[in-house]
């Protein structure tokens, strides 16, 4: 995306096509008013601390020597370590790292854990590889970023592409690094490896659980309500499941592989075996092909984006007729969306509140291997419904005080974290 920018850019950016780091900034501007004293630390949001970028040959299956493009991107440390996912993706840019690196460190201080942001990812399509290959490249990565991970530093965890199989090879190759087994330097690992019960499905049951909440708001019953689900792997497979499982209707499912429409709503279980054994929605027989187009136009109470960054925009954003758009992916939304969303009614809970069960369990994970005791996924999944039910009312208090979307809202509260620990801090030397 082109923006001018209102303050200095890093050499490596190029100012025409900003990318999604554009969008971050756009919405970093737009909560500095309301920053007060703390506004002078502001930079230090619009700067990451750390980009380590590698490169990760690897010897493939035939014999050829491949070269791939891989990143680690520390956005923030101020509140504690960095935290955040590693993606495999052939469209994986410094840009987009960047930018959920620093979504990172917004999501944890919105949901207030003692973390900062960063994220990883692999320029790589991982279905063009086999499993050797694919270990091989998981390793290779996961040592050139060795300098800069750990378990008091910075713990990555499964995003697009990436799974606990990649987190169990990550963790083995930093252990035999050190010379020692450190469960914790990754989360949403294999149970048999200090991996939390519960952590597959923490993201959708976040998503679940705020949806809950700004329906409640909203006077909206879920009973019976209508959901619309773009991408149905572990988030958005998930939410649709627990919707479902209280009496909501999922009328429409989007994924890379089609599109498919029952407006007496998918039977969802059976929905997940279909996924399961053909690797997407595409062909399921008791639903009827729509028209991708035709899936952000469908009225419906709930529409969960959880697929990729920039879903909704300038150009679909007015024929959305959803009354809460509940963000499962990160960035789904562009700034000009939400502009045009706000202004048409429509609520929008932002990903970064949203989808931040997933790291709120891979928290828990993380205070587990370090104490080496285990907890139940009863214990799991109160504790996680307790912090985002917290989180969703610090948030939506915030948007009723300042009379600002709740995406405000959320950046409000996090940056003011983040900016007082920054404060208290000082800078060193």
């Amino acid at each position: 995306m082109s923006q001018t920018p209102t303050h200095a850019l890093p050499s490596y950016l190029d100012p025409e096509h900003l990318g999604p780091w554009g969008v971050y900034l756009q919405q970093v501007d737009r909560v500095t008013p309301y920053l007060g004293s703390l506004g002078r630390w502001v930079e230090t949001l619009k700067r990451p601390k750390r980009a380590l970028i590698v490169d990760v040959p690897v010897e493939l299956d035939n014999g050829r020597i491949a070269h791939f493009e891989g990143y680690r991107v520390q956005h923030n440390t101020s509140r504690g370590p960095g935290k955040g996912g590693v993606r495999f993706h052939q469209d994986v840019t410094l840009s987009e790292v960047m930018a959920l690196s620093a979504w990172m460190s917004i999501k944890n201080a919105a949901v207030n854990l003692p973390y900062g942001g960063a994220k990883g990812g692999i320029r790589v399509d991982p279905r063009t590889l086999s499993q050797n290959e694919l270990e091989k490249i998981t390793r290779r990565y996961t040592s050139e970023i060795g300098v800069i991970i750990g378990p008091s530093k910075d713990i990555p965890a499964p995003d697009v592409n990436t799974n606990a199989q990649i987190m169990a090879w990550m963790m083995d190759t930093y252990s035999m690094n050190e010379g020692a087994t450190a469960t914790g330097v990754v989360t949403g690992k294999p149970i048999t490896l200090g991996g939390s019960l519960g952590r597959v499905e923490a993201t959708g049951r976040g998503v679940f659980v705020v949806a809950c909440e700004a329906a409640r708001d909203a006077g909206i019953s879920v009973e019976g309500a209508r959901v619309v689900v773009q991408g149905f792997g572990n988030v958005g497979g998930t939410a649709a499941r627990l919707f479902s499982g209280v009496g909501a209707k999922i009328i429409a499912v989007q994924d890379h592989t089609g599109t498919i429409h029952n407006p007496a709503g998918l039977d969802v279980p059976e929905l997940l075996v279909h996924v399961a054994q053909h690797g997407g929605v595409g062909g399921f027989r008791k639903a009827e092909a729509l028209d991708p187009k035709e899936f952000w136009t469908l009225e419906t109470e709930f529409l969960i984006p959880a697929a990729l960054e920039s879903q909704i925009t300038a150009e679909n954003a007015p024929n959305i007729r959803a009354k809460i758009v509940v963000e499962g992916a990160n960035g789904p939304t562009t700034p000009q969306a939400d502009d045009i969303l706000f202004e048409n009614g429509t609520l929008v809970v932002p990903d970064v509140l949203a989808n931040a069960g997933g790291v709120t369990v891979s928290y828990f994970e993380w205070v587990q291997d370090f104490s080496s005791f285990f907890w139940t996924e009863e214990e799991i999944n109160q504790r996680l419904e307790r912090i985002m039910r917290e989180a969703y009312s610090s948030v939506s208090q915030m948007a009723r005080d300042q009379k600002v979307t709740l995406r405000t809202a959320a950046f409000i509260v996090a940056c003011t974290r983040i900016l007082q620990a920054r404060q208290v801090r000082g800078l060193y030397p």
